[in-house]
C-alpha cells in the first residue's frame, strides 16, 4: 500500500512538473519509480508509457477543444515518433538490468543537463512567424523524442517542444497544443512495443500504473491552476538539476566510486544546477521587465513576448 501511495505522488509530481512546463511527466516519473520505488529501467519505462496513453489522451482532447492543436503537424511529429517510440521499447526490453540501468540513466541525465540549460538563459522567444516549420524537421524531431521517450521514459517533451518554441514559428499555445496531442501516439508505440516484448511484467505492474494515472489525473487540474504562478524557468532550472542528482548512481555506479566521491558529485551539481537556475529566472523577470517598458513607451510595437511562462 505504502508503495502505491508513492507511485501516486510521483504521478502527481510528475503532472505538476508537466502542467508547469508543457513537458517532464515521462522523465520525472521514470525517474523517481527508478530511484525511490526500486523498478528497474524496462519496468519503470514500460509502467510510464502506459499510464501516459491515459494523461497523453485527455491532454490532447483538452487542447483540441481550445483549438490548440495543428493537426497536420501533429501526424508529422507523432507518426515517426510512435515507429521509433516503438522500436526503442523493443532494445529497452531485451537488454538486461545491468546494462540498461546505465543507459537509462545516461539518456535522464542528459534530459536533465537539457532542461537546465534550456531554463538558465532566461532568454525571450522569437517573433513569432507565419511559416510553418518543414516536413522533415518535424520528422527528425519526432523520430529522436520518440526513440529517447521509450529507452529513457522521456524526452518528447524536451526534444520536440524546446525546439519549436525556440524556433518561433508558431503560437506557443498552438505549439504546446500539437505536441501534447501528438505524444498520445508516442505512447501508443511505446506501449505496444513493450506489450510485445513484456506483457507478463506489465500485466504484473498493473497497480503502479494506475497509481501513476490517479496521481496524474489529479495533479492536473491544480497544475493549471498554478501555472501562471510558478516561474517556469526558476522549476524548469530545479527539475532538471534534480534529473540529473537522482541519475548520478545509475551513471557512476559501474565506475566504483565510493559514496563519498558520489555524494561530492551531488553536492557540485546541486550548487552549480541551483546557482545557473537561479541566475537564468532573475535574467528571464529582467527581460519581461524590458519588454513591458518597451510596450508601454510603443504600444503599436509588436509584442517581444507573449508572457514569460509562454517562452518554455
Amino acid at each position: 500500500m505504502l508503495t502505491f501511495i508513492l507511485i501516486g505522488l510521483a504521478g502527481f509530481a510528475a503532472q505538476l512538473v508537466d502542467g508547469g512546463l508543457g513537458m517532464g511527466f515521462g522523465i520525472t516519473s521514470t525517474t523517481i519509480l527508478i530511484a525511490l520505488a526500486g523498478l528497474g529501467p524496462a519496468q519503470a519505462v514500460a509502467a510510464v508509457n502506459a499510464a501516459q496513453l491515459g494523461t497523453t489522451f485527455a491532454a490532447g482532447v483538452s487542447h483540441w477543444r481550445f483549438g490548440n492543436v495543428n493537426w497536420k503537424a501533429a501526424l508529422k511529429l507523432g507518426i515517426p515518433g510512435m515507429v521509433l517510440s516503438f522500436i526503442g521499447a523493443t532494445v529497452l526490453s531485451n537488454l538486461s538490468v545491468e546494462a540498461a540501468r546505465p543507459l537509462t540513466g545516461i539518456i535522464l541525465m542528459g534530459l536533465g543537463i537539457h532542461l537546465v540549460m534550456r531554463f538558465s538563459r532566461g532568454r525571450a522567444p522569437k517573433k513569432t512567424t507565419t511559416k510553418e516549420p518543414s516536413g522533415g524537421l518535424l520528422f527528425g524531431l519526432g523520430s529522436v523524442g520518440g526513440f529517447l521517450s521509450s529507452t529513457g521514459g522521456g524526452g518528447w517533451g524536451p526534444v520536440t517542444m524546446s525546439t519549436l518554441l525556440t524556433m518561433g514559428r508558431s503560437e506557443p499555445r498552438r505549439i504546446v497544443g500539437t505536441v501534447s496531442a501528438s505524444e498520445f501516439l508516442v505512447s501508443i508505440g511505446g506501449t505496444a512495443g513493450f506489450v510485445v516484448s513484456m506483457w507478463d511484467q506489465l500485466v504484473e505492474n498493473a497497480m503502479i500504473i494506475l497509481a501513476l494515472l490517479i496521481g496524474g489525473v489529479v495533479a492536473a487540474p491544480i497544475a493549471a491552476f498554478a501555472v501562471s504562478r510558478l516561474n517556469p524557468y526558476l522549476l524548469g532550472g530545479l527539475v532538471g538539476t534534480m534529473l540529473v542528482v537522482l541519475n548520478i548512481p545509475a551513471v557512476f555506479g559501474p565506475l566504483d566510486l565510493s559514496e563519498t566521491v558520489l555524494w561530492i558529485i551531488r553536492a557540485a551539481v546541486l550548487i552549480v544546477g541551483f546557482t545557473v537556475t537561479i541566475v537564468g529566472a532573475r535574467r528571464a523577470r529582467e527581460k519581461a521587465h524590458e519588454v513591458e517598458i518597451v510596450e508601454a513607451v510603443d504600444p503599436d510595437r509588436e509584442r517581444a513576448t507573449e508572457s514569460v511562462h509562454n517562452s518554455v
